[in-house]
C-alpha cells in the first residue's frame, strides 16, 4: 500500500482536471506507487494565504486517525470521516462545488487514504486490485472526499451531525441519494434517514426502488408542499466558517457540531416519512414479489 507523497503541500489549493490525468500512473492506481508531489505542485493553484480554512494539517490528522481506527473495516470510516471532515473544512456550497478543491485534497493531500478506502479487491473477472480514477477526480457522488463532505451538508439536521453517520453507514444510501435533486430538500433527507434507522428499507435494491419512487412522485408532487421547511439563514453559515480560525480540533470520539441552523421541523419529517413509507409499497424493487 502507497504512503504519502513525500511532499504533502501546507495548505490546500485549486488543481485543475486537465492537469491530473499525468499523475494518475498506473503505479497509483494499483497502490503500488505515489508521486513525489514536487512536480504536481508546480500546476496547483494557490489559495488565499489569509484564510485558516485551507491548513492541510488538520485533514491529514482525521485521515490518518481514520486509517488506524478503521484498519479492519474501511467502508466503516465514511460514518466517522464525513461529519468530521465536514467540520474540518467549513466550506460554503459554492466552493464544494469547485472540483479542483477535492482533486488537490484527493491527489496532493491524502492519495494514501484514497487508496487505502478505495483500493479494490480482486475478483474472478478483476484479478488485479485497482483504484477507480473517479475516486480521485469524479463526479460529487464518487469522488473520495466530495462523497463524504455533500453527504455531511446535505444530510446533517442543522448542527446535528447524527443523522450523517446514519446514512453514511450505508454505501447504497450514499451513492444513490447524492444523485437526487430531491435531497436538496432538508425534510426529504432526514425522511430517508428515519426509514434506513426503521429498517423498514435495508438493500441496496429496496433503497434504489425507494428512491426511484421518490424521484418520480417528486415531478407530480411538490414535498415542499407536503412537508415545508424554513429557508437557512445564510449568516448562520458565514459565522460558522469564519469561527474557523480559532475552532479547535474536531473531537475524535463525540460528534462535532455544524452551523447553528435551525432544526428540521418535526412534523414535516414525520408526513414524509409516512408518506414513503407508503410509496416503498409499491417501489419496483427488482427482485421483490408482488404483494411483498
Amino acid at each position: 500500500m502507497i504512503t504519502q507523497p513525500t511532499h504533502v503541500p501546507e495548505r490546500l489549493g485549486l488543481l485543475a482536471t486537465s492537469a491530473v490525468d499525468p499523475f494518475l500512473t498506473e503505479e497509483l492506481l494499483k497502490g503500488e506507487q505515489v508521486h513525489g508531489g514536487i512536480d504536481l505542485a508546480k500546476v496547483v493553484e494557490p489559495l488565499p494565504e489569509d484564510d485558516a480554512r485551507w491548513w492541510v494539517e488538520p485533514i491529514r490528522s482525521l485521515v490518518e486517525d481514520a486509517m488506524f481506527e478503521f484498519r479492519d473495516d474501511r467502508t466503516r470510516a465514511d460514518a466517522w470521516l464525513a461529519p468530521r471532515l465536514h467540520a474540518t473544512l467549513r466550506l460554503t456550497r459554492r466552493e464544494a462545488a469547485d472540483k479542483r478543491l477535492w482533486n488537490h485534497l484527493a491527489l496532493a493531500v491524502a492519495p494514501d487514504y484514497v487508496a487505502w478506502r478505495h483500493l479494490s479487491e480482486p475478483t474472478a473477472n478483476r484479478p488485479e486490485r485497482r483504484i477507480a480514477a473517479e475516486r480521485f477526480r469524479g463526479p460529487a457522488d464518487r469522488q473520495c472526499f466530495s462523497r463524504l463532505w455533500w453527504a455531511a451538508e446535505l444530510f446533517r439536521n442543522g448542527s446535528d451531525y447524527e443523522p450523517v453517520q446514519a446514512a453514511c453507514g450505508n454505501q447504497d444510501l450514499v451513492h444513490t441519494v447524492l444523485r437526487m435533486d430531491v435531497i436538496d430538500h432538508r425534510p426529504t433527507a432526514q425522511a430517508l434517514v428515519r426509514l434506513l434507522q426503521s429498517g423498514l428499507v435495508t438493500t441496496g435494491r429496496e433503497i434504489n426502488g425507494l428512491c426511484v419512487a421518490i424521484s418520480t412522485a417528486g415531478a407530480t408532487l411538490t414535498y415542499d408542499v407536503l412537508a415545508p421547511d424554513e429557508p437557512r439563514d445564510p449568516a448562520r453559515l458565514r459565522d460558522w466558517i469564519a469561527e474557523a480560525e480559532s475552532a479547535p480540533p474536531v473531537e475524535r470520539y463525540e460528534l462535532p457540531k455544524g452551523p447553528d441552523e435551525d432544526l428540521v421541523r418535526e412534523e414535516s419529517v414525520a408526513a414524509l416519512t409516512s408518506y414513503f413509507a407508503e410509496l416503498f409499497e409499491t417501489a419496483p424493487v427488482r427482485g421483490r414479489k408482488t404483494g411483498d
